[in-house]
């Protein structure tokens, strides 16, 4: 699958001393702690969309987020290997192509190419490897094989040809999310997961593989015969079949964090043998709308396209996505839009300004507010400082403005 343009990325200067490792909040240790990478690529897998539905703002932020990982590493001097995966086959894409009496397919494919246009204007770097299931599925059930084979999966004996993988055989299971099993069962039932199924060995197993059902897509498995992957396992293939049997970061929004990244980490582990599957398993929180969650169920989802539509800026839709830290829940109002927007226009008069505030300094504060688990409203709060004072006609610096445009657009993917 094709991935989108990629954005200039700007070249700056770097410190003699170099620049300092990336430090990330790790959900399953539950601090913030460096992200180790020596004489190698650093590696992410970051889930992608279902693509059933436009762009929206959470999307937006949680890609951005991860954006800003890949923008310090690379300005570090890392290569960065980086993929993500589209589920162009689940559940809920087939019920929303039935609802609107669509193909399946086609809705597929419009959807991701929406996707693809939304962050070429956001300036989202692009993964290295774009991955659809559909093209994954004959390494996938090759897999699940392998799992049922060692014992870590077995089969209903219903006749469906539904696969389950068995949380008993793996150990560590619930070290990423740190929830209570009763807190796990609740969540398996609210995102996609069937604890109520009879014929499971345990409520919490995860769905490996769908027999074909009537009316329903399926592909050849080989032994395990006609049907389609469950979703945790597609995760867990294509991270491993690209990057690896570990990876540094595992990221995507904190409504992944149970069961999505629990059980593709303890399917990745169950496969390589070798744990932990990341590094830093990296969760981005959630936008809500004036004072309510931002659901599909509740219809109040803002989308990209419909903002880029009536001719919001990308750029200051992306600074008021940076005005709160990654990690955070928040609130998304035509306040927090306006904000970007006034900000946006005060970044771009300050960047054609003859003269300012230390660029170096600026440069050096931008990478230690990044370097600090992603702090973008600390980095912000320091563009903005340098702006007022720059507008104030403080400062002596020729070259700053122009630096100042240029660390904003590799770092905080602004471009002025």
């Amino acid at each position: 699958m094709d991935s989108w343009i990629a954005p200039a990325l700007p070249t700056l200067p770097r410190p003699a001393a170099g620049v300092a490792p990336l430090a990330l909040f790790d959900s399953a240790r539950r601090e913030i702690a460096p992200v180790e990478i020596e004489g190698r690529p650093a590696t992410m897998y970051v889930c992608g969309i279902t693509p059933y539905d436009a762009t929206h703002l959470g999307h937006a932020a949680t890609m951005i987020a991860f954006d800003l990982a890949n923008r310090v590493w690379r300005d570090g001097g890392l290569e960065v290997d980086y993929v993500q995966n589209v589920t162009d086959i689940d559940d809920p894409l087939l019920e929303r192509a039935a609802r609107d009496g669509e193909d399946w397919v086609v809705l597929a494919m419009r959807e991701t190419a929406l996707f693809r246009e939304d962050m070429e204007a956001l300036r989202i770097l692009p993964p290295k490897r774009y991955v659809g299931a559909v093209e994954s599925i004959p390494q996938i059930a090759r897999k699940v094989s392998s799992l049922l084979a060692s014992g870590h999966a077995y089969p209903l004996d219903d006749g469906t040809g539904d696969v389950y993988f068995s949380v008993a055989t793996a150990p560590a299971f619930g070290y990423e999310s740190n929830l209570s099993r009763t807190e796990m069962l609740r969540l398996a039932a609210e995102r996609g997961g069937d604890p109520q199924r009879p014929g499971k060995r345990d409520p919490l197993d995860p769905l490996l593989w769908r027999g074909a059902r009537d009316g329903e897509p399926a592909w050849n498995g080989g032994d395990l015969g006609p049907g389609r992957p469950g979703w945790h396992i597609e995760c867990a293939v294509i991270a491993q079949s690209l990057l690896g049997d570990t990876v540094d970061i595992q990221g995507g929004g904190n409504d992944l964090l149970f069961p999505h990244h629990e059980c593709s980490a303890a399917h990745a582990e169950a496969l390589s043998g070798k744990a932990p599957f990341a590094a830093h398993y990296v969760h981005a929180g959630m936008i809500g709308l004036d004072g309510e969650k931002m659901s599909k169920s509740k219809g109040n989802l803002v989308f990209v396209s419909r903002l880029r539509g009536d001719g919001v800026d990308p750029m200051a839709l992306r600074l008021a996505l940076l005005a709160d830290h990654y990690r955070n829940d928040r609130m998304w109002t035509d306040d927090v839009l306006k904000a970007g927007q006034q900000r946006l226009s005060r970044w771009r008069e300050a960047a054609r300004a003859g003269i300012g505030p230390s660029g170096a300094e600026l440069l050096a504060q931008l990478r230690e507010r990044l370097g600090d688990d992603l702090d973008a409203p600390g980095a912000l709060a320091v563009v903005d400082a340098w702006v007022d004072a720059t507008l104030a006609d403080a400062g002596d610096d020729r070259e700053a403005p122009a630096l100042m445009a240029t660390a904003v657009d590799a770092l905080l993917g602004i471009r002025l």
